[in-house]
């Protein structure tokens, strides 16, 4: 499957705004190597698939409540964010770590396997070239995406910065932009932060609760994040999305388990 079909086919809400924009400079730059003058077949794929897609579109006949519902966000609506801000991060600090870069191919081979995680990656070259507004394209995905998928972003990002052995002040600084940007509260932020960093408060910080909190509200603590990070939440993105929320759900068992032991309870 070629780089436009596998876009189109996989895109949602991603067609449009700035994303959609990014994308198709994206594709423009990935098409212009390749074809050095002689036709456009990859862009052409892909808006092509854009005015299909358009068509589909029925005439807005719905209610207030339905229009403030967002709409479903596919699997490639997530890929596409997840390359673009993945490019932010990986830029932060001013270089191309190539430990960020490997982590970001390993994790879309895992994710999607070799052949679309070589459609990403070429793309995702071609987007690092890009400046990027950052808040525009987060508040387009704050608009369009459903919450648990977001704090699976968050995560991701953080994986990358991590990536080097070490997240530096500028990517922790971009990270944070971008948290806000995505209508993630500091509470939600903190959770994920621990999970990437060893001390003694880790586990109740990933609970998001304080250490003074009695064994009771350390269960119900657990009860509350073992729910909002359960991997069924992002199921709609597919089987290779809730693979990567796992890893989430596995930090807040262990963060209990942790507490337990230290309890006795």
């Amino acid at each position: 499957m070629s780089v436009g079909k596998w876009l189109g086919a996989s895109l949602g809400w991603s067609f449009g705004g700035p994303i959609g924009a990014i994308i198709g400079l994206a594709l423009g730059s990935l098409v212009d190597g390749l074809t050095s003058g002689k036709g456009s077949p990859l862009l052409g794929e892909w808006q092509t698939e854009q005015r299909r897609q358009q068509k589909r579109r029925q005439p807005n006949y719905r209610t207030r409540t339905q229009q403030r519902q967002r709409p479903q966000t596919k699997s490639g609506d997530f890929e596409v964010s997840l390359l673009i801000l993945a490019s932010v991060i990986i830029k932060a600090d001013g270089k191309q770590e190539q430990k960020e870069l490997d982590y970001v191919r390993r994790q879309f081979v895992e994710m999607y396997g070799k052949q679309r995680a070589n459609h990403a990656f070429k793309l995702f070259k071609n987007i690092s070239n890009q400046k990027v507004s950052t808040r525009q394209v987060c508040l387009q995905i704050k608009r369009m995406m459903d919450h648990p998928s977001r704090l699976q972003l968050l995560h991701f990002l953080f994986g990358i910065a991590k990536a080097d052995g070490m997240v530096t002040d500028d990517e922790m600084r971009q990270i944070y932009t971008i948290s806000g940007y995505l209508g993630i509260s500091s509470r939600d932020f903190e959770s994920i932060k621990a999970m990437f960093y060893s001390s003694r408060d880790n586990a109740y910080k990933i609970l998001e609760v304080s250490k003074k909190a009695t064994d009771d509200e350390v269960k119900k603590a657990y009860r509350k994040m073992a729910k909002k990070y359960h991997p069924d939440k992002v199921a709609h993105l597919g089987k290779e999305h809730q693979k990567g929320a796992e890893e989430k759900f596995k930090q807040v068992q262990r963060a209990y388990e942790q507490i337990q032991k230290e309890r006795g309870f």
